[in-house]
């Protein structure tokens, strides 16, 4: 639109933003602003479909990779962990977080250059293509929220309503978390393609890192520090605490959770900002 008076270049804009759509008499057509909103259910939707589209088990595949992850662990690390009666389920609780954090992330990390198409097509906020990326992972982590109630049912441990509300409240800070990483990672991959391979090798140690085959407490202590800045741990670590063994974290480590959410949920807006607007130009 280079070269067009103000009010040219503002009237093609509002002709990429808008939609045609029928008055429904075989009149002309009217255009209908866009929102967000309506492309960010439409990618939803389209994702989950094609996603599992002409399989026979549909949804279930999301649950498999982290069942099939449970009981392979479960059936070695039950004899090294036999002492701890929370083991099984601890690990159940774990594995499922950390499959949601990586899936979504790699979503996110890809889902500019993957829906670039649309970027030079129309105009609209290109955080709602990061941010509808992640919703299958949202999906499977709601799925398995209620996996997780029916193991502790047959496990005789049923959450009371404070130990659901604040697995609630882990589960927003680790989907806040996930956006934050998302937006940077997805504007820094238009620019780096490496990142796509560093992200897997960071992803695969990551998984070590994060107490989930093995309980935090048998590190050293001075060491907790280190696995809780990882985003990953203190989530799966709290929500451990408060579904599996009853026992609620203090209001510091509350703190100090909601303190690292905010940081990586602005250092995301940030970089987002800052290289979002260029993202059409790295395509």
């Amino acid at each position: 639109m280079a070269g067009l008076p103000d009010g040219a270049r503002h009237r093609q804009g509002e002709r990429l933003r808008a939609r045609p759509v029928s008055d429904g008499g075989g009149g002309r057509l009217t255009a209908v602003p866009f929102h967000p909103l309506d492309l960010g259910w439409t990618l939803v939707r389209t994702e989950f479909k094609t996603r599992y589209h002409g399989t026979l088990g549909g949804f279930c595949w999301a649950l498999l990779k982290p069942s099939a992850m449970v009981l392979t662990l479960m059936g070695v690390f039950s004899y090294v962990f036999a002492t701890d009666s929370h083991y099984p389920l601890n690990l159940v609780v774990g594995l499922f977080l950390w499959d949601f954090f990586a899936e979504a992330t790699k979503a996110g990390l890809v889902s500019l250059h993957t829906n670039g198409f649309l970027l030079t097509k129309a105009k609209f906020p290109s955080w709602v293509l990061v941010v509808s990326s992640i919703s299958n992972a949202l999906i499977t982590l709601v799925a398995f929220t209620a996996v997780i109630l029916v193991f502790l049912l047959a496990f005789g441990r049923p959450p009371d309503a404070r130990a659901l509300a604040l697995f609630a409240w882990y589960l927003a800070h680790f989907v806040a978390m996930v956006v934050g990483i998302s937006l940077a990672a997805s504007v820094w991959f238009l620019r780096f393609r490496d990142l796509n391979q560093v992200w897997e090798v960071l992803m695969a140690v990551g998984f070590f890192v994060t107490p989930i085959i093995y309980p935090i407490d048998i590190l050293p202590e001075r060491a907790h520090a280190y696995l809780y800045i990882w985003p990953p741990t203190p989530v799966i670590q709290f929500a451990k605490s408060v579904r599996v063994e009853g026992a609620v974290p203090t209001l510091r480590a509350h703190l100090l959770l909601s303190g690292e959410t905010l940081a990586i949920v602005a250092l995301g807006l940030i970089v987002f900002r800052r290289y979002g607007p260029r993202a059409a130009e790295y395509l």
